[in-house]
């Protein structure tokens, strides 16, 4: 299936490991230009060159901090300057910290603001003058199974990211006469460094062995295994397509049937 991307930009946040390299590659083997940014300057260029030698599409490190209002603005323009337009923004900013209530300090509560919600905020008003010049517009926010269903543990997660929601929803109806969508998916338990670094933490809490963390998490998960990145990468390049026009404004789930809410 031809999904349209050839001769497409996207900017990837987040894209020198995990879900977001995913992204940038599934996005790439499409035919799309991409920019990829990230904190980590060896990674991402490393993350860069294979992505580009595996699909011979053309791809940008940016060096930078979707945690900071300046650096945004400064990688949107970077990608428009290097790849001459902007078609599709994939939001993705790391986790808030796991944490109770009690645990959790209020320099941690803002910080998870800041991150989960004001960079995508800030990275769709940085892209909007590009996306509605284009005509064409795609913006998908990658967050969280949290979205739906509270997941013990990670309080500031079933905090903040429901707010990508109303964001999600509301922006989707605003921008829909410019040719825009805006969508979010919601992984479940992939298997990527954060999760490992959460079952590390609840193994040493626990005195539990690592590979019994693991096993009794994929136990949780309907399809019996945690979700490989290429797997969201793939939902995100049709969000991303001219076949996904119809889809805004939703929330999609990808998370082997774990999630029971509806």
């Amino acid at each position: 299936m031809d999904l349209g991307l050839k001769g497409r930009v996207a900017f990837v946040a987040g894209g020198s490991k995990g879900l977001g390299r995913a992204t940038a590659h599934a996005l790439a083997r499409e035919g799309a230009s991409v920019a990829i940014c990230a904190r980590g300057e060896v990674e991402l260029h490393r993350a860069a060159e294979e992505i580009a030698r595996d699909t011979g599409a053309r791809v940008i490190p940016l060096v930078g901090d979707v945690g900071k209002p300046e650096d945004i603005e400064r990688l949107i323009a970077k990608t428009v300057e290097h790849l001459g337009a902007l078609h599709v923004v994939v939001s993705n900013s790391g986790g808030p910290p796991p944490g109770t209530f009690e645990e959790l300090s209020e320099d941690a509560w803002r910080e998870a603001i800041d991150v989960t919600l004001m960079s995508t905020v800030r990275l769709v008003r940085a892209a909007l003058p590009h996306l509605r010049h284009a005509a064409f517009g795609r913006v998908v926010v990658i967050t969280s199974t949290s979205t739906r269903e509270a997941i013990p543990g990670l309080l500031l997660s079933n905090v903040v990211r429901p707010a990508l929601v109303g964001l999600c929803k509301t922006l989707a109806r605003e921008l829909a006469q410019y040719g825009i969508t805006v969508n979010n998916v919601g992984p479940g338990m992939y298997d990527t460094e954060r999760l490992a670094k959460l079952h590390g933490r609840q193994a040493q809490a626990t005195s539990m062995e690592l590979a019994e963390v693991r096993r009794r998490a994929e136990a949780t998960i309907p399809v019996g295994r945690l979700g490989a990145p290429e797997e969201l990468a793939r939902v995100i390049a049709f969000l991303a397509s001219e076949g996904a026009s119809y889809v805004t404004g939703q929330t999609i789930l990808a998370d082997g049937g774990k999630t029971a809410a509806y």
